[in-house]
């Protein structure tokens, strides 16, 4: 066969023609086109940017409880990778379900009405004025320990900011049992019981005044009222340390348990008919109920006591604090029995 011509047996098509040495190399492009077709496509694929294999994420989303991230992009991706993970708490927030008083004055009195607690704490680098030469004085006195903390550890043990750089953490209150306050009082005996006070200084003032007026005992329901708090220690004046307080799972059970003792209940609330001084009750037994400023008695309540009385006042004025009507009631009964 001579040189430059194609056998005949081959399909015809466009020639290519490439230089060896001297001599022309003749090749057809429709000899393979299926080859060829390939050939241009991988390089055409190769120019292209290759695209992220999600098989291997989907593979993953298959496990139990495993949820595929959201997000943006890849950057984002290799960002999130790198992150290192931080820890979210800073301090240990463990005392922060501690009951503590803050504040130099609240601290000074708290210390100054012998208030049990367990540690003085002072913010570290915080200024030493009067207030806080005195807290630690008092402290001293008293043989507690005395700590230093950062401001926002004090500020998580306090739950506010405004702490003034000093608090005092309050021991748990030494609650008396119902029971034997039934039979430690004396005779005639009168008992104050809290329906839904859920103001702490109103308990405190209530203890107060209890106190003052020769009252044998305190009784608070474990829900939907105030607790014996640093706050509750400090508006009693210190009269705490010497009223028994007895905090009960049910207050209607307690006032059940208190009718087969002997006494006769009294309801005070602001809407009922009979008045204060139509109630002649200094020679017996007596367990005054008192409801919140708000709601007045519950319904179950309302419904054990044996009279339900309220105190005289002007049209102009709605209603008296818990603390203050009390104080009226436990006076009036004090008055008839010193007759």
């Amino acid at each position: 066969m001579k040189p430059g011509k194609a056998r005949k047996d081959r399909p015809k098509g466009p020639k290519s023609f490439s230089r060896s040495g001297s001599k022309r190399v003749e090749r057809s492009a429709v000899a393979r086109p299926e080859k060829r077709d390939n050939r241009i496509k991988d390089k055409r694929d190769d120019r292209r940017p290759e695209k992220r294999d999600d098989r291997r994420s989907e593979k993953r989303d298959d496990r139990k409880g495993f949820k595929k991230p959201v997000r943006v992009n890849d950057r984002e991706l290799k960002r999130d990778d790198r992150r290192p993970e931080r820890s979210e708490k800073r301090f240990d927030r463990k005392q922060f379900s501690q009951d503590a008083v803050a504040g130099k004055n609240s601290v000074v009195e708290a210390l100054r009405a012998k208030v049990p607690a367990k540690e003085l704490i002072v913010a570290m680098k915080v200024e030493i004025d009067e207030k806080i030469s005195e807290a630690i004085r008092l402290a001293k006195n008293s043989d507690l320990p005395i700590k230093e903390m950062p401001r926002r550890a004090l500020e998580d043990l306090t739950g506010s900011a405004n702490h003034q750089g000093i608090a005092l953490v309050i021991k748990p209150f030494n609650y008396t049992e119902f029971s034997k306050l039934l039979t430690s009082a004396k005779k005639p005996m009168m008992l104050v019981g809290l329906d839904g006070i859920t103001d702490p200084h109103n308990l405190g003032a209530v203890v107060r005044s209890a106190a003052a007026f020769g009252a044998d005992g305190v009784v608070i329901p474990e829900r939907r009222n105030a607790a014996m708090t640093g706050s509750a220690w400090k508006a009693s004046a210190g009269a705490a340390a010497r009223m028994p307080i007895s905090q009960v799972t049910n207050l209607v059970r307690s006032i059940e348990d208190a009718k087969k003792a002997g006494c006769f209940v009294v309801g005070l609330d602001a809407e009922a008919d009979t008045s204060l001084a139509k109630m002649n009750l200094a020679s017996e037994s007596i367990f005054i109920i008192v409801g919140s400023e708000g709601k007045g008695l519950s319904r179950l309540v309302r419904e054990k006591c044996d009279l339900v009385v309220s105190i005289p006042m002007q049209s102009s004025v709605e209603s008296l604090n818990a603390s203050v009507a009390t104080a009226i009631v436990m006076y009036q009964v004090a008055a008839e029995r010193s007759k």
